[in-house]
């Protein structure tokens, strides 16, 4: 009797969802995440920094507001460590099974936020997420671009200030800007830009929509 071919395993999939404060990444997330599910999709959700025991701790050190004093270089190494805890425990794991990978937020963060706008360079910021990371690029990227005011004012009104939304006006304003820049550099595809001004449903929808032909061409 001849023995059937073993099952070839689908490949992984890794989407990150990045953009600055109040854009709706965790929401959209969540979304995402129950229209995968609902058409048999593996999933699995993780945010940084945390997503594990170890890297949960460290987030709530970079994120205390009370930490005002922490050194710029404790902060760059404490992102990547958590983000090397993450990858290694859960990310490429699920990725080598298999599974779809949702990220709230990923290495284009640390790209901006210290890289471009903190000033640390964006050559060595890449060169750490590369170890961190392994060196494992997203398949694609949703940038849920808002207006730094408007998003500052969303997580205002919903009682989430935290260490980082502490920073003026101007910071926000060089964050999107960067992200504008990084999404534009694009060369490979991943990133899409998404309007995150307009409702919640319409932006779920053209997630939807990019997700789909995604998978489709895979």
């Amino acid at each position: 009797m001849q023995k059937s071919a073993p099952a070839v395993p689908t490949p992984g999939m890794l989407i990150t969802f990045e953009g600055g404060e109040g854009g709706g990444k965790t929401t959209q997330v969540a979304r995402l995440r129950e229209r995968l599910s609902k058409a048999g999709r593996d999933v699995i959700v993780v945010r940084e920094p945390g997503g594990t025991v170890i890297s949960e701790k460290i987030r709530e050190i970079l994120l205390d507001k009370q930490n005002t004093s922490m050194a710029y270089t404790t902060e760059v190494l404490l992102f990547q460590a958590g983000r090397a805890q993450i990858y290694r425990e859960i990310v490429l794991p699920s990725l080598a099974a298999g599974k779809m990978v949702l990220m709230d937020r990923s290495r284009d963060s640390r790209v901006v936020y210290q890289g471009m706008v903190g000033g640390f360079g964006r050559e060595l910021i890449d060169q750490l997420n590369d170890i961190s990371t392994k060196n494992t690029l997203p398949d694609l990227t949703f940038l849920l671009d808002v207006p730094p005011k408007m998003g500052l004012a969303r997580q205002t009104a919903n009682g989430e200030v935290n260490r980082m939304e502490l920073q003026g006006m101007d910071f926000h304003t060089s964050v999107n800007a960067a992200y504008q820049q990084l999404a534009k550099e694009d060369t490979k595809g991943r990133w899409v830009i998404i309007d995150a001004s307009a409702d919640l449903e319409a932006v779920e929808k053209e997630i939807w929509k990019k997700v789909s032909e995604k998978l489709t061409n895979v």
